[in-house]
């Protein structure tokens, strides 16, 4: 924890959602809802006009049109939404070097090493207010920030100022103000660990604080139970970090009507295989692991995985890892989403991993460049991607 307030988290308002309000004068002060249009669409965002109604991320598409017919409903426009984040990113470097993205709209910043002199109560407040100005001026849009000294309650204060606002934790007021929050305030706490803990009397931060570091690791298990200690008490160490180091590359598609044809099937994870492949060279790197995810018709989900001798960028190499992971896949009754992702990426290839490939399926050998091969079952599996959603 630091003496002073000098961690930034700037979180965009309903970014996606003001982004298009913003392009299109006809939408400003009305309801916008971005995301999936298809009978199984997903809310990614909706401005604040249509969280009046109820809606909100995450929501089926189809619920959310039941609670505001009227609303204008938009499919995204990625690469409007990182131009835009570009421009608030460009604002958030000029404060300081360390800036950690966490999405196209939301970002740590490490005052401290900034060259403004910010190291106290007073700089921090005047320099989030000069960047919120600065974001309106040159997007039209409007964020909230929250200025701590740890990174968590940064995140906390932004939250609670949302929107359009700002909120400065002051060092040593850190357990008074987290303590009638909800446990889902802290991060980690999601609706499983809060029922748990609610079923154990425990539903504020402060009674989490209270209950005690051997009380939690007996509810929740040691890891979970002595950080989520540590979070109750405000206590974060976290450094800001510059550069989050990509760790998969994926894309994914759900589809209106369950695929029920497997020569179909094949082709759309031939697809979804080319098309991870230019998000991979995009991103600069190559990859070892080739995944497949598979979503059912009961949603249970599958995925499956081979590691290569080395890492590639070939869409050739991809698309032969991915039939084959296609194979080990009972799709019968019906696949309701496909996804194909590369991780263990690196930033170079091993050009001889297709010949490789070719020699051993014209010997029918097990390829030389996939000696294992993996398979987890379950119903929550995701493959992450870069640079926004899938």
């Amino acid at each position: 924890m630091r003496a002073a307030p000098t961690i930034l988290h700037l979180d965009m308002d309903a970014f996606y959602a003001s982004v298009e309000q913003a392009s299109k004068p006809s939408l400003r002060g009305k309801a916008v809802i971005v995301g999936g249009l298809g009978p199984r669409g997903v809310v990614a965002t909706a401005s604040y006009e249509a969280r009046r109604f109820g809606v909100h991320s995450a929501m089926p598409t189809a619920q959310a049109r039941r609670l505001c017919p009227n609303g204008a409903y938009l499919f995204p426009r990625f690469e409007l939404y990182r131009s835009v984040s570009d421009i608030v990113m460009t604002l958030l470097r000029e404060l300081s070097p360390l800036v950690e993205p966490l999405s196209l709209d939301e970002a740590f910043v490490d005052l401290e090493a900034g060259g403004g002199g910010v190291r106290d109560s007073r700089s921090a407040r005047e320099t989030g207010e000069r960047l919120r100005a600065d974001i309106l001026a040159a997007t039209g849009l409007t964020g909230s920030v929250g200025l701590a000294g740890s990174k968590m309650l940064a995140k906390v204060a932004s939250e609670e100022a949302k929107p359009d606002g700002l909120l400065l934790i002051e060092p040593g007021t850190e357990r008074e103000l987290l303590a009638p929050m909800s446990v889902r305030t802290l991060p980690g706490v999601g609706p499983a660990t809060g029922e748990h803990l609610r079923r154990a009397g425990i539903t504020t931060v402060g009674e989490l604080a209270e209950a005690g570091e051997d009380e939690l690791v007996r509810l929740i298990g040691r890891s979970h139970g002595v950080g989520l200690y540590r979070m109750a008490l405000g206590r974060d160490e976290r450094p800001v970090v510059a550069e989050r180091d990509a760790k998969s590359v994926s894309v994914e598609d759900t589809f209106d009507v369950d695929l029920h044809d497997r020569v179909r099937i094949r082709t759309e994870v031939q697809r979804l295989a080319d098309r991870c492949v230019q998000r991979l060279r995009g991103s600069g790197h190559s990859g070892r692991t080739i995944v497949l995810k598979v979503r059912r018709y009961d949603f249970s989900t599958l995925t499956r995985s081979e590691t290569l001798r080395g890492p590639t960028d070939d869409p050739a190499v991809v698309r032969e890892a991915a039939a084959r992971l296609l194979e080990a896949v009972d799709t019968t009754g019906g696949v309701r989403l496909l996804g194909v992702g590369v991780t263990g990426l690196a930033d170079y290839t091993q050009e001889d991993l297709f010949a490789q490939s070719q020699a051993a399926a014209a010997s029918g050998e097990a390829p030389p460049n996939a000696p294992d091969a993996s398979a987890e079952e379950g119903g929550a599996e995701g493959l992450p991607g870069v640079g926004g959603a899938s």
